[in-house]
């Protein structure tokens, strides 16, 4: 891959993040500093982050609360206790912390919080699985069960948010009722397609509009069957997640500070600068990844042969969230495996190069953010012995980017705006008969 070419790709990437950083886009949606106390409660891989900057913005607040991130993604706050759990699986720090943050809303709660004062939520992506309270009559093995299923099984996120809402004592708006009526504002990071607030992290202060029975159905759509205790909980739906229009939730608000179209069009303008043309595919495009990288290869294909509207030098620049249903044993990580499939589709055509990463620095459960991919890809990896095909098959792309040296790690960049793709077409167009 040319140096220049990864060097572009590498500082698209890194604008993208910086237009979803905390600590330039949450001040400027705060509102004026309360007179009275605000209560900071938080979860996802940004939480840390939003806390630290809450801090800086309003120095002379009576400020104190908790929030919960990721392992490794805390941040320096002095007045807001961070807490670290486990993520994509959750765990009993997760689940402790989640107590303690449902304890803090009612304590806002019994102290009758008057106008003065504030609940403030700091939401952002991973917050389902760090937020972590299993409904009554559920345990923690039960959501880790359910959470291991649905992650292998190729399922959209909506899908599995929807299932994990009916499974808590504190996601899909039970949070907001908790703290009730004090006044709850919700700034949040939303890593999900279509920004739809009731889902970023489950949607803890939000009103829920799905179901006990739309959950149920995911389950059976993907053939989870275990454990029993979950069916059980969902066929029973004693207590429904509350609806929009729920009194209870009438003193909540949501606000979101940062978005993955946001971070693609700050991308999209470092390629403009380098005399490129950006084209911005869709912020929301889910599906398995391996199917949108062949999508996405054909689009490419067309525009290198010169049959496409858009030509060559440009960059086609996408996010979302893809899936990836686990049936081999390797190692991956959604973004690899994107990768590699669009590697294998392009079959090593002559001035493409791709990056693909996840904004919060972790593709999947892997220690990489993402990948590079040149139009030496292929080459270079049977060069080394490697089997691409066979390694997609294996969900094992990882390996075949370690051996090459073109895993990109970036660490945890707390904030997290879903994934970055962006395919570079350089201008010497294709001989057609490819």
């Amino acid at each position: 891959m040319s140096g220049a070419a990864a060097s572009l790709l590498r500082a698209m990437f890194a604008a993208a993040i910086d237009a979803a950083a905390p600590a330039k886009v949450l001040a400027a949606h705060l509102p004026p500093p309360p007179k009275g106390r605000v209560v900071v409660l938080g979860a996802g891989k940004a939480s840390a982050a939003m806390a630290a900057a809450v801090e800086q913005a309003w120095p002379q607040v009576d400020l104190s609360g908790l929030v919960v991130t990721r392992y490794g993604h805390g941040a320096d706050c002095r007045r807001v206790e961070v807490v670290e759990a486990s993520h994509p699986q959750p765990d009993a720090a997760g689940r402790a912390a989640a107590e303690r943050i449902l304890d803090l809303a009612h304590i806002a709660r019994a102290q009758a919080a008057g106008p003065d004062d504030l609940v403030l939520c700091l939401i952002s992506g991973g917050g389902s699985a760090l937020l972590t309270l299993p409904a009554e009559g559920l345990t923690l093995a039960d959501k880790q069960a359910v959470n291991r299923a649905l992650l292998r099984s190729g399922a959209a996120i909506g899908e599995i948010n929807t299932v994990r809402k009916h499974l808590s004592a504190i996601k899909g708006g039970r949070l907001a009722v908790a703290a009730a009526p004090a006044r709850v504002l919700t700034l949040a990071i939303s890593d999900i397609p279509g920004d739809d607030p009731a889902m970023i992290a489950s949607g803890p202060t939000v009103a829920d509009p799905t179901t006990f029975a739309e959950a149920l159905e995911v389950l059976h759509r993907y053939g989870v069957a275990e454990p029993k205790a979950v069916l059980d909980h969902l066929r029973r739906a004693a207590v429904e997640t509350p609806k929009p229009g729920d009194p209870s939730l009438a003193g909540a608000r949501s606000v979101l500070i940062a978005t993955p179209m946001m971070s693609l069009r700050a991308a999209a303008e470092v390629a403009r600068a380098q005399g490129l043309t950006p084209l911005i595919l869709g912020d929301a495009i889910e599906g398995e990844a391996r199917d949108v990288a062949r999508g996405m290869a054909a689009r490419t294909l067309r525009i290198a042969r010169g049959e496409d509207a858009v030509r060559p030098p440009c960059v086609l620049i996408s996010g979302g969230e893809t899936s990836v249903t686990v049936r081999g044993a390797g190692r991956g990580g959604r973004n690899a495996e994107f990768l590699l499939a669009l590697a294998i589709a392009l079959d090593g055509v002559a001035g493409v190069h791709a990056i693909a990463c996840d904004t919060d620095g972790i593709d999947g459960s892997e220690d990489n953010a993402g990948a590079v991919i040149g139009e030496d890809t292929l080459v270079r990896a049977v060069a080394l012995g490697l089997d691409p095909g066979a390694r997609l098959a294996d969900n094992d792309a990882y390996t075949v980017f370690a051996a090459l040296g073109d895993l990109l790690m970036t660490g945890p960049t707390r904030t997290n705006v879903n994934d970055f793709r962006a395919i570079l077409i350089e201008a010497a167009p294709l001989d057609p008969r490819r």
